[in-house]
């Protein structure tokens, strides 16, 4: 495994010479995995406190859904579903804690309450987010999205996948270095805008990411492509999504976001292990 510099999240620091597992707690009522199972403040402490037992190095809160055709909410509903949950979860859990938002009001409510990274499906295109990362001085994740979560399935369209999103990071890592923003992490946006081969192509080729010297995040985790191929509902992607993620990190993926941690847990340390051996 290429050697990475460690992220630091204040008192936290995450380290590359294992794959990073990123635990999903969606406090929303209606994402495309587990949309209402943990709308509830005690039941997404719960998770989270589960998920942190099962071997989750993170956890990636989000109040919105941003599943295919979702629609947008205002920032004081998101808040009202995350920001509960965040300040609960600081004190009951020993990880960095995660926000997944792409509105700035949100991100700087969380992040003043003690939140430790903000993962930005809009991969950083505000100015105001800018700012706020670099006041903040905590980490980010630059996700590629084509289009808006309400539209993104309807026929994407690349010339060429991997050109492309790897041309919108070495934009968006420039401009934000120029911000005095340097802990980046990297996500090429797996079913954002994506037709099942893109998304597959992204998968196959994602060692050609590593030249912007950043993290690699994927979150393949139950999501559509696998079930167009193995024909599985959403609950019965398991399998689909251990074999998206062991091929994702052995082609150059150092971080995967997943609902099922314990699973991916036992997985990835199989995969590290032989990796190492």
């Amino acid at each position: 495994m290429v050697q990475l510099s460690p992220i630091t999240c204040k008192e936290y620091t995450l380290r590359f010479e294992k794959t990073v597992i990123m635990g999903i707690l969606n406090v929303t009522p209606d994402s495309f995995a587990d949309g209402g199972l943990f709308h509830d403040v005690e039941a997404a402490v719960i998770h989270g406190k589960n998920m942190v037992r099962d071997g989750a190095d993170l956890l990636d809160i989000g109040g919105e859904s941003t599943r295919p055709g979702s629609k947008p909410i205002s920032e004081k509903e998101e808040l009202a579903r995350v920001l509960p949950v965040v300040t609960r979860l600081l004190d009951e859990v020993d990880v960095p804690l995660s926000i997944d938002t792409y509105k700035p009001q949100v991100a700087d409510a969380c992040l003043k309450a003690g939140a430790h990274i903000i993962n930005d499906i809009t991969g950083m295109t505000n100015p105001k987010m800018r700012t706020l990362i670099s006041q903040y001085n905590v980490p980010v994740v630059i996700m590629h999205m084509q289009g808006l979560p309400k539209t993104m399935q309807q026929n994407p369209v690349y010339k060429n996948v991997l050109a492309e999103i790897s041309q919108f990071f070495q934009q968006q890592i420039t401009t934000a270095h120029n911000d005095q923003i340097q802990q980046i992490i990297i996500d090429p946006g797996i079913g954002f805008g994506k037709t099942k081969q893109h998304n597959l192509q992204i998968l196959k080729h994602l060692e050609v990411f590593k030249a912007h010297g950043c993290p690699i995040l994927i979150g393949p985790s139950r999501k559509s492509f696998i079930g167009e191929i193995t024909g599985s509902s959403v609950n019965e992607r398991l399998a689909g999504t251990l074999a998206a993620v062991t091929l994702g990190v052995l082609h150059g993926a150092h971080m995967v976001r997943v609902h099922d941690v314990k699973e991916c847990k036992h997985a990835l340390q199989v995969v590290d292990a032989i990796r190492c051996a």
